[in-house]
This record gives C-alpha cells, structure tokens and sequence, in this order.
C-alpha cells in the first residue's frame, strides 16, 4: 500500500469515530465562520473535553483548522485528497485515463452505468473493460464475475454487454469465455 493510500485509510478509520464525524458535519454544515468548542459541544450535546479531543483530532488529520482560541472550521479538501488516494487504488482509474469520454461513467471506480446503445461510447465501454479483463485465454463465468465485480455491481448485464459488443466470446454452453478479439493499441490522451 502506498504512503497516501495508507493516509487515506488512516483518515477514514479516525472519521469512523461517531463524534469525530459529527464533529466534522458540524463544522461543514457551519461554513467559514466555524464554530468555538463551546458551540459545538452544544450542538452534539456532547462533554467539551469529548469535542476538544474530536476537534484535536481532526486538525491532526487535516480535515479542520483550528484558530488556537477554540474556534474550528472544516477543511474539506483533506477528504478530497483520501478520496482522490483511494479512487487511485481501483483497478480501473489508470485505464480510464486512455478513455476520457467514458468518465462520467464511473465514480469512485465504479461504473454508475452503461452509455446509450447507439452511442459510440457503447463500444468504448466494451474495449475499456476488455483491457481490465486482460484476458488470455479461456476462464469460467465464476472468474469472468469476480473480475468484473471488481467495478460494477452490474455484472450479468456488463458481460452480456461484452459479448455483444464481440469483446468477449463465450462457449455454446455459456459457461467459459475468453477474448473475443484482439485489442487495439490506446489512443493516449493529453496529460
């Protein structure tokens, strides 16, 4: 795991801490004026010592800004930079950057859903998930789904997509695939 990988985890396991995270809410939900200790412990009718700790906490993580007089505010951008290390860790973030098109498909490195049919980007989608495949050879349907829950929770109709679209081949039994055809070399896009 990498270093911002292991940061990311680490970020999210402290927000998983119920008053960390209504400590956070709070502080968003107050925007840039923040909120003193004294508010916040009002607002979650929580012990001060109990939001102090919380506040402290946050601040280590990056998700909060203290003032050093007990006022707080959120600093959003500490969950956009987890996010962003965790998005880099799915198996089909560094193939999307060869398919800019096909992005809004995805969040968080899953597909949200499948472009129109006579789009263009439907064939697209075939050849992107065909390379996170990497087929080669034969593999049973059980291998097929594993790989391909790895990025949808759509699996049946992502891989009836694939055979339509010829970049998979199954056996008259339905039970083995392989690759339907070669791929083709990416277009790289601008950096």
């Amino acid at each position: 795991m990498s270093v911002e990988a292991a940061r990311a985890a680490e970020v999210l396991a402290q927000l998983s801490v119920p008053i960390r995270l209504l400590a956070l809410a709070e502080l968003a939900r107050r925007g840039k004026e923040g909120a003193s200790l004294g508010e916040l412990s009002y607002a979650l009718d929580r012990p001060l010592p109990e939001v102090g700790d919380a506040c402290a906490r946050l601040v280590g993580l990056g998700v909060a800004i203290g003032s050093g007089n007990g006022f707080y505010r959120a600093k959003l951008e500490g969950l956009r930079d987890a996010a962003d290390a965790v998005d880099r860790l799915q198996p089909i973030t560094a193939l999307l950057r060869d398919y800019p098109q096909l992005r809004a498909n995805f969040s968080h490195g899953r597909m949200t859903g499948l472009p129109p049919t006579l789009s263009d980007r439907y064939a697209l989608m075939g050849e992107l998930l065909a390379r996170h495949l990497a087929l080669d050879g034969l593999y049973a349907e059980d291998e097929i789904n594993k790989r391909l829950a790895e990025v949808t929770d759509e699996v049946a109709g992502t891989r009836r997509m694939l055979v339509d679209t010829g970049w998979l081949e199954r056996d008259r039994a339905g039970t083995t695939y392989g690759p339907g055809r070669p791929l083709p070399e990416p277009a790289r896009s601008a950096p």
